[in-house]
């Protein structure tokens, strides 16, 4: 689990017009929500520094301390929602949820294939089919990621959520007969025997239509 930290701005004007205003002068609105907050926050965070931690950090599992100016306290959050321009990619939005020590939390880790199949030798072709795995856990608990040992693969073998060592107290949230990988065989490709046999099949055919 990582933390890092990000300095925030409260703001009182909201809607799109306050939004463009905001991001003219090189800031992104947000929003800070929680079950133990009455009301949700509405801030600004810097583009560039924001963007910059965006680029550093894997968004989904990076516990983000947010730390509002003009006062004492910082909430332990993590991003729930990222809205970007369509096409220029840049950063419109973003939704926190505050989150508290020692309460259950849902979100996605990214899930790292480790060593070479033993299949692989044989012809054999990695698929992976799962590349972010929803869990549930408690702050403390997060990993950076969920890391799969493809080593023991043969052809035809595959590994499955069921299959992961997720560490303690860190549960799936999806089906554990969800496939993560797989080793599939070998694409087969026609023998020069077959493909002789097709060509005389080819020049019967137009034989016959002379």
């Amino acid at each position: 689990m990582s933390t890092v930290t990000l300095t925030a701005q409260p703001r009182t004007d909201t809607g799109k017009g306050a939004a463009r205003s905001l991001r003219r002068g090189g800031r992104i609105p947000a929003v800070l929500y929680g079950s133990d907050l009455e009301n949700a926050l509405h801030l600004s965070v810097d583009t560039g520094e924001t963007q910059r931690l965006f680029n550093s950090v894997s968004v989904e599992n990076t516990i983000i301390e947010i730390k509002v100016e003009g006062g004492d306290e910082s909430y332990r959050t993590l991003v729930r929602e990222v809205q970007t321009h369509p096409w220029k990619g840049s950063l419109l939005h973003v939704d926190f949820l505050w989150i508290r020590r020692g309460v259950t939390v849902d979100l996605t880790v990214p899930v790292h294939l480790t060593g070479s199949a033993a299949g692989v030798g044989m012809g054999g072709i990695v698929e992976q089919v799962l590349h972010d795995l929803p869990i549930r856990c408690i702050p403390s608990k997060i990993p950076e990621m969920i890391e799969v040992d493809i080593t023991r693969l043969d052809i035809g073998d595959s590994v499955t959520v069921g299959d992961l060592d997720l560490g303690e107290g860190v549960e799936a949230s999806i089906e554990p007969d969800r496939t993560v990988c797989t080793l599939t065989p070998p694409t087969v490709v026609g023998t020069e025997e077959e493909e002789e046999e097709e060509e005389e099949e080819v020049g019967d055919v137009i034989d016959g239509a002379v």
